[in-house]
């Protein structure tokens, strides 16, 4: 270790680049998503290396034990939940923010050493209906198909629920250039920018982006800005989806989602008369129940648009956690095996098992969605055991208090973190585990890049690493081939990838450490990399892109009586997911104590509530105490809540765990509720 490491910043999917020194000293680096600049997580993101909270010891029942006391126990009690109620009575709780070789060896440790199909992972809170409607529509799935600098030529660039000002500032030095036109129910600093950029703020209401989309396509077409020749040699089913649309003409689709029509057909103008031009979409596009339907919405008017795999243009997602992209490819979602692989795939399983040693029979098969894995959790046919790796279920899952009922109904809760969270501290055993800044491995940024995590200092005495984590109880369950070394399990995942979608295997420490970017695929160590995905075809077998005939569902939970309002979820510029970190940090706590609740002044006052009030947000699952932050540009059907906070304060009490039918994805945007004084 020098004075000094290049690695980068442990929080969102753009990885700025940052130096760690041996203090755990934190300075900004020269990168390009990050352009040498870091947002205040960022900055303060070495504070959480030497906090008084952080976890030291392995703990039993809260009491401290030996590494070999905690792993032997909990190897013991695996071994009899599993001869009891068989393999699957023990499941796997994994997360976006692992390193890919955490999360392949995660994989591995589920299926190989447990047996289990039970796992999955926080990704499917964030990215799934993306990653799904990726996948439809494309044929692969990589968030952005094209380097985050490309956006620097960009001239119009619509955003469909995502506030990168806030989430991921740095990615805003990107979009100067541009006019935005920013799709959210709020006037969020990001959709500040697009007035002042000459560009749109659209605001539909809560659960009706689709609504929006099919409107905007209707008038790409009638009004004569669709790219036919474009939809003719590089797509098909634009029938079927025009079929949908052409009933979707603007000023109906302005009576559902309250967008002016002569506004939607000012944003498809900007679209269509920008030369560089893009449609990115992110979570307030993506946590419905409907998600995926949304999703390939704003890709059809990409489509028809002529944008996807086209220089200078293009469709893309906002990955949101450090790792999200990385952790979706290697084998931590219920329905995957390394390198992008279905797990149902009869070659894709004879290749892994081939890497692993294994018969391929032998292999599970795919395994519950995360908000049914922890629905399942105690009940008589569900797993009797989790193990969490990196997530904290008991504030970023939907419908909080049904998720701490089953998790209080396990026999055995198992929890490696570095801070006690709230799911920590449900936990039997805890397991203390290093952060970034103490660790080697590799990332995926949300463009597709694999980055190197170095390690700037050692972990505290008597913490380990996730490896060392994983590979120990592999050890005490008597299951060999899991090693700890980064090194050597990155080399694995290289070659269970290859031939994949995701293919890493010509990605090497070396040439990464080198300086090279690359970016997946990459199928030989000569191989250049793919920074910019579709230039030349799509991955359909036929090389075309795909429409999708999708059409308008309400939200599953629409205003009522009883529940006249609207709630919606997100983040805020200062904390991080369920803030288990960043409500640690005293200079990012300040900014944002506690939850609130921004609410249009004329509801406040209709409900009896004023500035700066504490009150109750309640919908048919549950209350949440936030303060009253009113805000006149809200929509008055609608209310906001953060989600970094816990216990009465966790946004998730009131979230509907509903799910997308194909991405398995909780409609978190959109709950009845009502509001009052608390």
């Amino acid at each position: 270790m020098s004075d000094r490491t290049p690695t980068h910043c442990p929080y969102c999917a753009l990885q700025c680049g940052q130096w760690v020194d041996r203090t755990g000293t934190v300075d900004a680096r020269d990168f390009p998503t990050s352009r040498g600049g870091m947002c205040q997580k960022g900055w303060t993101s070495g504070r959480l290396l030497r906090h008084p909270e952080r976890l030291t010891t392995p703990l039993l029942h809260g009491e401290p034990v030996t590494w070999d006391d905690a792993l032997g126990h909990v190897a013991q009690r695996l071994r009899e939940i599993a001869a009891e109620h068989g393999p699957d009575a023990v499941a796997v709780f994994g997360a976006g923010g692992l390193t890919n070789e955490k999360a392949y060896l995660l994989g591995k440790f589920a299926r190989v050493a447990l047996g289990t199909s039970q796992i999955d992972y926080n990704g499917r809170f964030c990215m799934s209906s993306a990653a799904a409607a990726g996948n439809r529509a494309f044929g692969i799935d990589r968030g952005m198909p094209f380097p985050v600098t490309d956006l620097g030529d960009a001239e119009v660039v619509l955003l469909a629920g995502s506030n990168p000002a806030e989430t991921m500032p740095p990615l805003m030095g990107h979009l100067g250039s541009a006019a935005l036109v920013v799709v959210d129910p709020r006037l969020s600093p990001t959709a500040e920018r697009a007035a002042a950029s000459g560009g749109l703020h659209l605001q539909p209401v809560p659960g009706t982006d689709l609504v929006l989309a099919l409107g905007m396509l209707h008038a790409a077409v009638v009004d004569g800005h669709a790219d036919m020749a474009y939809i003719e040699e590089r797509t098909t089913g634009f029938a079927d989806a025009w079929r949908i649309a052409a009933q979707w003409w603007p000023e109906r689709a302005e009576r559902v989602c309250g967008v002016p029509a002569a506004d939607m057909r000012a944003a498809v103008a900007l679209l269509a008369h920008a030369r560089n031009r893009y449609v990115l979409t992110g979570r307030g596009a993506e946590q419905h129940a409907h998600g995926v339907d949304t999703v390939t919405a704003w890709i059809n008017l990409a489509l028809a648009l002529g944008l996807p795999g086209r220089p200078g243009s293009g469709f893309g997602t906002i990955t949101g956690q450090g790792n999200g992209q990385g952790g979706r490819e290697h084998g931590q979602k219920a329905d995957q095996l390394p390198g992008y692989r279905h797990i149902t795939d009869p070659a894709a399983r004879a290749h892994v098992a081939s890497v692993w040693g294994v018969d391929p029979e032998s292999l599970p098969g795919p395994g519950r969605s995360a908000t049914e894995l922890l629905d399942a959790l105690g009940r008589p046919d569900g797993p009797k055991a989790l193990l969490v790796f990196g997530s904290n279920v008991l504030v970023s899952a939907p419908d909080t208090a049904s998720v701490t009922e089953r998790i209080a109904a396990l026999d055995l809760l198992v929890v490696a973190d570095v801070v006690p969270g709230e799911t920590v501290q449900a936990a039997d055993v805890v397991l203390p585990v290093a952060q970034w800044a103490e660790e080697e491995g590799t990332m995926t940024n949300l463009e597709g890049r694999v980055l190197r995590r170095r390690r700037a200092l050692r972990p505290p005495p008597g913490v380990r690493t996730d490896l060392e984590v994983i590979a120990g109880l592999a050890e005490h369950l008597g299951v060999p081939g899991f090693a700890p070394d980064p090194a050597v399990v990155y080399d694995e995942l290289r070659a269970a990838s290859a031939g994949g979608p995701a293919d890493y295997s010509g990605i090497t420490y070396e040439r990464l450490d080198a300086g090279e970017a690359l970016h997946w695929p990459c199928p030989t160590p000569e191989h250049p990399g793919t920074p910019r995905l579709f230039l030349d075809r799509f991955a359909h077998a036929d090389g075309r892109a795909r429409f999708g005939p999708v059409d308008h569902v309400a939200a599953a939970e629409l205003p009522s009586a009883d529940y006249p309002l609207r709630a919606t979820t997100g983040r805020v510029l200062t904390h991080y997911q369920s803030g288990a970190q960043t409500r640690r940090i005293a200079e990012l706590a300040a900014v944002v104590p506690d939850a609130f609740v921004e609410v249009h002044p004329d509801t406040a006052a209709r409900a009896g509530l004023a500035e700066g009030d504490w009150a109750r947000v309640a919908s048919r699952r549950g209350i949440v105490r936030a303060k009253v932050r009113c805000v006149p540009s809200l929509r008055t059907d609608t209310v906001f809540l953060p989600f970094h906070f816990g216990a009465d304060q966790a946004a998730n009490l009131v979230t509907n765990p509903v799910l997308d039918p194909v991405s398995r994805m909780p409609e978190f945007k959109v709950s009845a509720v009502h509001i009052g004084p608390d």
